[in-house]
């Protein structure tokens, strides 16, 4: 497994989460227990992708520019998780809070895949996309309990 695949599997658990959460209401249980999961992922997928992919990125006058940016959505998403966890989930607001949580995150997810990927790619050797792969992938586990 390489750097790519390790972070497009973490992608789609997002995904798979925000989904699941735009659909459901109220402050219920499922609305809590999903939101709960979500935030974790996105919180030790910022900081493995920080450490393991952009880090090494800034490295190279190509890629450094992306990995700022990229960094700096990841404060974004973090600034929206924080308006939800203060918002009342039973509240409409919270709704429209994480629908615009979905959207930035979309974003984000589809602007590293479609764009910085492929500039990361012709940057890092291809020992180096794997290594990093299993360095972020450590990293997610031992971020697990967090």
């Amino acid at each position: 497994m390489n750097i790519f695949e390790a972070i497009r599997e973490d992608h789609e658990k997002q995904r798979v989460l925000m989904r699941v959460l735009v659909e459901t209401s109220g402050a219920s249980e499922s609305r809590e227990k999903f939101f709960k999961e979500l935030k974790a992922e996105l919180n030790k997928h910022a900081i493995a992708e920080e450490r393991y992919f952009y880090v090494p990125l800034m490295d190279s006058d190509n890629t450094i520019e992306p990995a700022r940016h990229a960094i700096a959505e990841h404060h974004e998403i973090d600034e929206l998780v924080e308006t939800l966890v203060q918002t009342n989930m039973s509240s409409s607001a919270w709704l429209v809070h994480m629908k615009s949580l979905q959207e930035l995150v979309l974003h984000h997810l589809n602007e590293e895949e479609h764009e910085f990927f492929q500039q990361a790619g012709k940057v890092l050797s291809a020992q180096q996309k794997v290594q990093l792969a299993s360095s972020y992938r450590h990293e997610m586990l031992t971020q697990r309990g967090k």
